[in-house]
């Protein structure tokens, strides 16, 4: 009996102790807790930050290029309209009679040059011919006539061809409406 005595003591020593050991280390998981929500605020707070600055670096990204596309644009719609008084005069030799078919052949190639040149810059011609629909947006109207012939809003004769670049409009086609 007296060693189960012994063993009894000894079992509750044993169980004292652990459950001096199960304190100590409930106390140092509370105190760890607080560390472990602190560290979760500080990575919560860092990725967020980190997903702000992202974001707006790619904000930034598409506002530059954006702004590089609009300088392009306008830097094109400005070297256009510098060269269109020549694209106009070569119309105007084109449209004289002369004799000499090299000095017409000449004229010729350095207009198609021209248009060529302005098509690969993604300019084109806008669509302005007599017969067609008139549209404030694309034609100037700088002559009005009534002709009982003639449809409401339709373009009798084009004085000046417009041009554009995609949505555009460098100069607006100069036309005569009827009615």
């Amino acid at each position: 009996m007296a060693n189960e005595n012994m063993n009894t003591a000894e079992t509750l020593e044993e169980a004292v102790e652990n459950i001096e050991e199960a304190e100590t280390v409930s106390e140092a998981a509370e105190t760890a807790a607080p560390a472990s929500d602190t560290l979760q605020q500080q990575y919560d707070e860092l990725n967020n930050r980190f997903l702000r600055m992202a974001a707006e670096y790619d904000n930034f990204r598409k506002r530059s290029r954006a702004e590089r596309d609009g300088v392009h644009a306008e830097a094109v719609a400005y070297a256009v309209k510098a060269l269109l008084t020549t694209v106009d005069n070569l119309s105007r030799a084109l449209a004289q009679p002369t004799e000499d078919t090299a000095y017409k052949q000449g004229i010729e190639m350095t207009y198609t040059q021209m248009i060529e040149s302005f098509a690969s810059l993604g300019v084109t011609e806008i669509p302005a011919e007599p017969g067609t629909s008139f549209d404030p947006n694309l034609h100037n109207a700088v002559m009005h006539i009534d002709d009982d012939t003639q449809g409401e809003n339709v373009i009798t004769e084009v004085f000046q061809k417009g041009f554009q670049l995609g949505d555009k409009v460098i100069r607006y086609a100069m036309v005569k409406v009827a009615n």
